[in-house]
């Protein structure tokens, strides 16, 4: 049969396409949005079993939440669920996102005030160790570097 849905996945920057024939998408439910499962199109439609090995055996023992709700609604019922069903959507995640764990954002300038404060921290550390051993030359190159990165404007 002629493809005649045509659904569009961006991953990582990369554009990855499927096309179904009409019995196909109504298999997968794709002509009704109530019966869209979110989770076939981020798993890739028809590899949704990876995360339904047996839903009814696993449920959140917070709000309750099964792996069935997750693939229905294309959700999680609580931030506990993410542990509960950690093995079926890890790599669903690591597929969407950079990783797994949540690092958050930080402002440009904190991170770059950051870096600059635990590098100043190593070289007054190195200097601290390279006094202790005498090696003077080293000491006072240490010591110069210090004092143009305290230098330099934050």
């Amino acid at each position: 049969m002629e493809a005649t849905v045509f659904l569009t996945q961006i991953v990582d920057g990369k554009m990855q396409k499927v096309n179904l024939c009409e019995s196909c998408s109504k298999e997968k439910g794709v002509n009704d949005p109530t019966g869209f499962a979110l989770a076939d199109l981020l798993l890739g439609i028809g590899d949704s079993q990876q995360i339904e090995k047996n839903p009814a055996s696993v449920k959140c023992p917070v709000c309750g939440f099964t792996q069935a709700d997750f693939k229905k609604t294309g959700r999680l019922g609580c931030s506990h669920c993410y542990t509960v069903f950690d093995d079926g959507i890890a790599p669903m995640l690591k597929n969407m996102h950079k990783g797994t764990a949540h690092t958050g954002k930080t402002p440009a300038k904190f991170h770059m005030t950051r870096q600059r404060g635990e590098k100043l921290k190593s070289l007054q550390d190195n200097l601290s160790k390279a006094v202790a051993a005498e090696e003077f030359e080293k000491a006072a190159e240490l010591r110069d570097q210090i004092r143009l990165l305290e230098a330099e404007p934050v």
